[in-house]
């Protein structure tokens, strides 16, 4: 029921005009730029300061790293179901961007202590998982259907500055100042600050009347999965979550292979930042037109080469370019796109639970698989782990494709 609806009338939003994008979905492009810069400081260093500077082993820091991308799975769909029962997406997206600030301040106490650092990470991602599906239903709700690709295209454009700007800021600390990391967490929290002023007055929410508690609740989000189209698309999107390494193993992969300065090790997530900010929109486009599912699975296939290239393909410079592009081309082709696909999928009244649905499954598969593959690292050693990331990952891209999706244009 609620499908057939979707498909028909509850899609409907005003028109943008060809080749423009929404106010709404610039607005909360600034807002997530900012916000990238203060969390992409943190995500650059968070590998060098846990596993070169207080001595964690892979184990560990897959667990941390784990809980840093799981932890949301436990917020999205409550957070989702808050902001479509009071149609207040803002204000739901406003929390999780105030929590995740306010986390920021917490590293600067949890000094060396696993349990303190976990705890803090742990908010920082709730805060995330509260403000993910709102935000990301406020630019679905303010586009035009045909052109999602492209609006997601231009927001995920915007938001990789930031996290371009992010490791440079972070880089430039750590050099300047002997031992910086707490200038590092406390600018963090400046940026993480001054991204919820920029939502609270630059962003318009997008409400309907409040439906009845009926229509919206954890029990209707979690029966949109009757659908076969969305429930395929969340089952193939988690068996791929399983095996996708963590960016903070790749690079510490990278640092490992080529014996790359410590300092520097902040600088590598900014290759990958570039080549998503260049190629952010153009996909967005071309997705729009050849099928952001087939997109989706082309972004992995790019994951794909990258592992490999990681396991001894190549090496030297080569390794460092390669992986970097290969890394950045899969952001751009799976990270708004898979929004994007999802998005026509789910009517209006439930947007932000049934894509914090998707992103919960997501959520949950990325932290079994940071520890899996920090389990394996530990045990057996970076190639045998990388070895069976490719293999795993190879195998359910071969299958994805063999198993095409009906897209909603």
């Amino acid at each position: 029921m609620y499908i057939a609806s979707a498909r028909r009338t509850d899609l409907a939003v005003p028109k943008t005009g060809t080749g423009r994008v929404a106010a709404n979905v610039v607005a909360l492009g600034v807002v997530s730029l900012v916000t990238d810069i203060s969390s992409e400081m943190v995500t650059a260093v968070l590998p060098l300061y846990l596993v070169l500077g207080l001595g964690f082993s892979p184990l560990q820091f897959g667990l941390l790293d784990g809980l840093y991308s799981g932890v949301t799975a436990f917020v999205r769909i409550a957070g989702g179901n808050l902001a479509d029962r009071f149609q207040r997406r803002k204000l739901v997206a406003g929390i999780g961007y105030g929590v995740s600030a306010v986390a920021k301040l917490g590293l600067l106490a949890a000094g060396s202590s696993a349990a303190a650092l976990g705890l803090v990470l742990a908010a920082d991602r709730t805060g995330k998982g509260l403000r993910t599906a709102p935000r990301d239903a406020l630019i679905s709700l303010s586009s035009e259907p045909s052109a999602l690709g492209r609006a997601f295209g231009v927001h995920r454009a915007m938001d990789t500055v930031g996290a371009f700007l992010g490791p440079l800021v972070a880089f430039g600390l750590l050099w300047t100042v002997a031992g910086g990391y707490d200038a590092v967490f406390f600018t963090s929290f400046c940026f993480a600050v001054l991204g919820v002023v920029l939502l609270v007055l630059f962003v318009r929410d997008k409400r309907e009347a409040v439906p009845a508690k009926a229509a919206v609740s954890m029990r209707a989000a979690v029966g949109l999965l009757r659908d076969r189209s969305l429930r395929r698309v969340c089952l193939w999107a988690v068996a791929l979550g399983l095996v996708t390494v963590g960016d903070g193993f790749v690079f510490l992969l990278l640092q490992s292979r080529l014996e790359i300065p410590a300092a520097y090790v902040a600088l590598l997530p900014l290759g990958t930042a570039g080549v998503y900010l260049l190629l952010a929109v153009p996909i967005g486009l071309v997705a729009d037109r050849v099928g952001r599912w087939r997109m989706f699975l082309c972004g992995h296939l790019a994951l794909l080469l990258a592992y490999a290239a990681l396991l001894g393909a190549v090496d030297g410079f080569l390794l460092l370019g390669f992986v970097v592009l290969a890394h950045g081309a899969f952001y751009a082709a799976t990270d708004g796109v898979l929004m994007a696909a999802a998005g026509p999928l789910v009517p209006s009244a439930l947007r932000t639970s049934g894509l914090a649905v998707l992103q919960t499954g997501q959520a949950v598969a990325r932290l079994c698989s940071s520890v899996l593959f920090g389990a394996l690292w530990t045990g057996f050693g970076q190639g045998v782990a990388i070895g069976c990331a490719v293999g795993g990952l190879g195998l359910v891209v071969v299958l994805a494709f063999a198993r095409p999706l009906r897209e909603v244009p």
